[in-house]
């Protein structure tokens, strides 16, 4: 049997590196040597015990860059092609599926999360989850997905050029939102109730206001999106929504969303859940790094070798305010 190196979260608290079998090649999938892993919010709730559902052992790591190690049959990847790898797999038949929305589908399985994902050597993955990444580099294709997410959202919510959005929490799924949002040529604001976030923010985000959570801000927005997981947060939102504006929730906790209706009602405001990403966001966010308009190299605050990873990620997982994205180098 042929072993490949893997970072295994054993039990949560304990993060190992360990031997697994190298994966066995599956018809209509395709097998890709993974060069970068992006350490996701996700990946430091498993490891400290905070996903529910979650089945333990299991290897992390879904925000993946690769090499493919064959071509696909279809003819888009070729051999040694530089890919990113959508992490959500789906199942093609259910409701969601069939109308477009597999980033919702109702049998979702995420690698990393519900499967063993990529913090290993080699992954076997369906040909229609890997997209070509030609013209980023090896660290900017493993940050396509998380942006996906926020470019999603932003989608979501019909950001228009000469708009005002707001967006609620600076870690990096509500960075990646302002990110896309002024690529839509908005006017964006960033909340955020740690000054350490904002200033990290801040080099990203040149041009948006940055706002500490304070005192409440009187003024309201075309879109307002938020990223704070954090229920309370998401219950606080509407003030800030326009009348005729949209509210994208970004965050997913356990709670119930509570509004008074006739708050809701005057502005006869559009609510939207945004989840996960679909294809059309993966090409978006490539599109938008290969021409330079997304600053990666400021949002990869932190990076680590694979061995090191064992020592680092622990760390980074109790002090998460001093970094925007960590990257795990296979």
């Amino acid at each position: 049997m042929s072993l490949m190196k893997a970072l295994v979260c054993v039990e949560p608290g304990r993060f190992e590196q360990q031997d697994r079998p190298r994966p066995e090649a599956k018809p209509g999938h395709i097998r890709i040597r993974i060069l970068q892993v992006g350490i996701c919010g996700t990946d430091y709730h498993i490891y400290g015990g905070h996903q529910p559902f979650l089945a333990y052992p299991r290897i992390m790591g879904h925000e993946l860059s690769g090499r493919a190690m064959e071509a696909s049959a279809d003819g888009r990847i070729a051999e040694g092609d530089l890919v990113v790898i959508n992490p959500y797999l789906t199942c093609g038949t259910c409701r969601a599926c069939r109308a477009g929305k597999p980033n919702c589908c109702e049998n979702i399985a995420v690698l990393g999360v519900h499967t063993d994902g990529g913090m290993c050597e080699e992954i076997v993955v369906p040909e229609g989850n890997v997209y070509g990444a030609e013209g980023l580099t090896e660290q900017s294709a493993a940050m396509v997905e998380f942006l996906a997410i926020g470019a999603h959202g932003v989608r979501r919510g019909g950001v228009r050029a000469g708009s005002a959005a707001l967006v609620v929490g600076a870690g990096p799924i509500g960075i990646g939102a302002a990110l896309f949002a002024a690529i839509e040529g908005a006017a964006v604001t960033l909340r955020d109730t740690s000054a350490s976030r904002l200033a990290l923010a801040q080099k990203v985000l040149l041009e948006a206001r940055i706002e500490l959570v304070g005192e409440e801000a009187a003024e309201v927005y075309d879109t307002v999106f938020d990223a704070t997981g954090n229920i309370r947060a998401m219950n606080a939102g509407l003030q800030y929504v326009g009348h005729g504006g949209a509210y994208v929730l970004l965050s997913v906790v356990k709670g119930d969303l509570s509004f008074a209706d006739p708050e809701f009602h005057k502005r006869e405001a559009t609510l939207f859940a945004s989840r996960n990403a679909l294809k059309k966001d993966f090409e978006h966010v490539i599109a938008q790094i290969r021409n330079g308009r997304v600053p990666v190299e400021a949002l990869a605050t932190h990076a680590t070798s694979f061995e090191d990873a064992v020592t680092n990620l622990p760390l980074w997982a109790e002090d998460r305010g001093t970094l925007i994205k960590a990257i795990i180098r296979v």
